[in-house]
């Protein structure tokens, strides 16, 4: 990685980022451009101009955060992807399928914590039908109706789709009515299909997963926008994976203006994973500067989102609250509990609020707890005591 100055066209393409002029169509980075940012820019560079471009598109004084927490409702998946710790195949001594009674404990417990949404996700099992996801939905808003459902990345809904014979938005359609108010942006990985053969060959392809995306939004669901980086893949390819992301929050902003949320990008890991006991395992992963860089180059491109969220669960909340100057203005949230991830090898699964808070606070920002929409629920202008 060069480490000397940028040459004029990055500088020309810098000063135009700076001043705010990304915003005009015909200034936009251009996938050239960006790759002439990354190979020449300093990080430094990157950092401040990525900062700048934070700072006017975001409260400049606030960085957010959201109480909430993941649960995984089966472990039981078919897809096979090679970067995956944490799925079992059908029949296996670990599979599980979480009771209701278990469900209703995490989420009773998020509730005592003063969190506002669960983020449900689980593998592609073969066997769980769509009127099961609805009576489980219906459910949970019935036992914990002010807790927002965010559930189900676009992979498993075309999963569903798939055993029921229905189409992606007739089941969008059916859970939405059950409860469901948002889709994670689980899955996307690299929105590149060349990436995706060879680490999840039996997953969705990119067009499909933003597809789904599109269909929710349309419904009016809540939906965030996600990368994973370090599976071996190029420059080339991660701007892939911008642009249709910058491209599909255009066309959702001009049709209904319910586009992602947010973007949120973090590494791979590959403890316990096909990939990782690979013989090309050397290739794979990034370390804190290569996603520092990635995720202030994903500021400057993406120029149409507002929001940029940290990633402290595969960094560790010091890099976290480092990226916080590189572009990101949210900390992500407390999550109570994590599985997938931190099967294959995270650095920290969960995080209470008062120490989020800390780390925002030590960064020179004041905290602020947000819904899934960033709408402010309180801003903490001082820490209480106690």
């Amino acid at each position: 990685m060069a480490t000397d100055s940028p040459s004029s066209s990055t500088r020309s393409a810098a000063a135009g980022l700076a001043s705010g002029a990304v915003a005009a169509p015909s200034r936009r980075l251009t996938p050239a451009a960006a790759t002439r940012l990354w190979a020449e820019a300093p990080t430094a560079e990157l950092r401040r101009l990525a900062h700048a471009r934070r700072l006017a598109v975001t409260a400049p004084h606030r960085v957010t955060y959201l109480v909430d927490r993941n649960i995984n409702y089966t472990n039981v998946c078919i897809t096979d992807c090679q970067f995956c710790a944490f799925y079992r195949p059908p029949g296996h001594p670990e599979a599980y399928v979480n009771s209701r009674e278990a469900i209703g404990s995490k989420i009773a417990e998020l509730v005592a914590a003063g969190g506002t949404r669960i983020l449900m996700q689980g593998g592609h099992h073969p066997d769980l039908r769509l009127p099961w996801y609805e009576d489980l939905l219906i459910w949970i808003r019935r036992e914990f109706p002010a807790i927002e459902i965010n559930a189900f990345s676009p992979s498993e809904i075309d999963h569903i789709a798939t055993l029921e014979g229905l189409s992606a938005e007739i089941v969008l359609s059916r859970l939405a009515a059950a409860g469901l108010r948002g889709l994670p942006g689980g899955g996307a990985e690299i929105l590149d299909d060349q990436v995706r053969s060879r680490v999840s060959p039996k997953k969705q392809k990119a067009a499909d997963w933003l597809a789904v995306m599109a269909i929710a939004q349309r419904l009016g669901l809540t939906t965030t926008a996600s990368m994973v980086i370090g599976f071996g893949e190029s420059v080339s390819e991660r701007l892939n994976h911008l642009e249709a992301l910058r491209a599909h929050q255009d066309r959702a902003h001009a049709a209904h203006g319910n586009g992602f949320t947010a973007f949120i990008v973090w590494t791979a890991q590959f403890e316990n994973t096909s990939l990782g006991a690979s013989r090309f395992r050397p290739v794979y992963g990034a370390g804190r500067e290569e996603y520092l860089r990635h995720l202030a180059l994903a500021r400057l491109y993406l120029d149409n989102f507002d929001h940029i969220q940290a990633s402290w669960p595969t960094m560790g909340p010091e890099v976290a609250q480092e990226a916080l100057s590189y572009g990101a203005d949210d900390f992500g949230s407390t999550m109570l509990e994590e599985n997938v991830v931190s099967a294959a090898g995270t650095v920290r699964t969960r995080m209470d609020a008062a120490e989020i808070r800390r780390f925002i606070r030590e960064a020179g920002f004041v905290p602020a707890q947000r819904d899934s929409r960033y709408a402010i629920l309180r801003e903490f202008a001082t820490e209480e005591r106690g």
